[in-house]
């Protein structure tokens, strides 16, 4: 059988229904909110044949509102899944008549219903069907050790300048820690809104500033490229290993190892370095951070403060805990 399926995709989604807020531009904070396009956007995986024998898939379908999708396939699996990094293919389309159609002209299809993707090659032979799921990260959730200093609990703001909660027990964006921090592991929990109108920076724009001097990005980067400037992209530096974003509104997950800069006599000697996991898979390895980053303190001597900055969006936080080194 030939290979050509395996780029994908054309997709139909048979929608019983559309509502009429699904057409208007909006940030959305709930997905019970979020409208049909929501309900398809989101990973899919499974077992395609490919030349006689079968080999694992993945596939991300982003909304792009007004019932407009873009999708990317990956021979392998998942980002972080399965997919090695290289080969990778595309396809965009969108809503006619309750019908969605994400196509790459000349490739193959896939008909999308009841959550699962059942996959064609260009000449309609079926070679599969991928299910959708729901990728959680392992340490989502993950408990303060003895010793850690929480930061945020969901009980109070108190640690934070500006600090302000929102939603109940979820700590707003545009907020700096009084604790001031040197060598540490943190683990914090980040939550995206769905912008399926929005654009680039525009999509759920926040920051995670380690010492308020290097940001490692916040953003609904979900089936983008992955770039410095993207979720878990080390603004001005360095590009995340491989983009491990979930879908917006999905719970995520930065476990940092952090060690500052050392000085003598007022001058920097030895850079800054992190090691940062992103829903539990490594997008940076002992990185050496040469410089800062902008957007807030410059690089300096001693401790600083940790800044979750706030960019017009919508972003909060949850169970944000240090452990000093």
């Amino acid at each position: 059988m030939p290979r050509l399926f395996t780029c994908v995709l054309l997709i139909a989604f048979v929608c019983p229904c559309l509502r009429a807020d699904d057409n208007e531009e909006n940030t959305f904070l709930d997905p019970k909110d979020a409208g049909t396009d929501y309900l398809l956007q989101g990973e899919y995986s499974g077992m395609l044949a490919e030349d006689g024998d079968s080999r694992k898939f993945g596939l991300q379908v982003i909304a792009l509102g007004d019932h407009r999708f873009d999708a990317t396939c990956y021979p392998g699996g998942l980002p972080g899944d399965g997919w090695r990094g290289k080969k990778k293919f595309a396809a965009s389309g969108e809503t006619v008549d309750g019908v969605t159609k994400i196509v790459a002209e000349g490739i193959g299809h896939a008909i999308i219903a009841r959550g699962s993707a059942q996959i064609f090659s260009e000449k309609d032979h079926e070679v599969g069907t991928m299910k959708k799921v729901e990728r959680r990260s392992p340490t989502l959730g993950a408990k303060p050790p003895a010793g850690a200093v929480i930061l945020f609990d969901g009980s109070t703001a108190e640690h934070f300048e500006r600090g302000e909660i929102t939603m109940g027990n979820l700590l707003a964006a545009n907020c700096e820690s009084k604790e001031k921090l040197g060598d540490h592991s943190m683990h914090l929990e980040f939550r995206t809104p769905f912008k399926p109108h929005a654009r680039g920076q525009a999509r759920g724009n926040s920051g995670v500033y380690l010492q308020g001097r290097y940001e490692c990005q916040v953003l609904d980067s979900f089936g983008l490229e992955g770039k410095n400037n993207e979720c878990g992209g080390i603004y001005s530096i360095a590009e995340p290993a491989v983009n491990a974003c979930f879908p917006p509104l999905t719970w995520q997950t930065y476990d940092i190892d952090f060690t500052a800069a050392r000085y003598e006599d007022g001058k920097k000697v030895v850079n800054a370095r992190t090691t940062i996991k992103h829903n539990g898979i490594t997008i940076h390895d002992d990185l050496e951070l040469p410089h800062g980053t902008p957007g807030k303190l410059p690089e300096e001597e001693g401790p600083g403060l940790l800044y979750l900055q706030g960019h017009g969006n919508p972003v909060v936080y949850r169970n944000i805990w240090f452990v000093r080194k």
